[in-house]
C-alpha cells in the first residue's frame, strides 16, 4: 500500500516539476512541494517498517521542513 502511494506521489511530483521546467510557469510549485513532503512522509513510514529508524527519522524531519516551506509558499502566493 505504501509503495503504491509512493509511486503515485513520485509521478505527481515529477509531472509538476517537468511542467514547470518546460513551460517556465511556476504557479504549481507550492503543490509540488506539498506532494514532495507527503512523499517524504511515506518514505519515512516505509523505512520504519523495514526497521531502519535512522533513515525513517531523517525522512520525517525532511517532511516537516518541506511542509513548512509549502505552507509558507501558499501564504505568500
Amino acid at each position: 500500500m505504501l509503495m503504491f502511494l509512493q509511486i503515485i506521489l513520485s509521478v505527481t511530483v515529477i509531472s509538476l516539476a517537468g511542467y514547470g521546467l518546460i513551460t517556465e510557469d511556476f504557479k504549481f510549485q507550492p503543490y509540488m512541494m506539498l506532494f514532495l513532503g507527503l512523499m517524504m512522509l511515506v518514505m519515512g513510514l516505509r523505512e520504519f517498517q523495514k526497521g531502519q529508524k535512522g533513515y525513517g527519522w531523517l525522512s520525517i524531519v525532511v517532511f516537516i521542513f518541506i511542509i513548512f516551506v509549502a505552507i509558507k509558499s501558499f501564504l505568500l502566493k
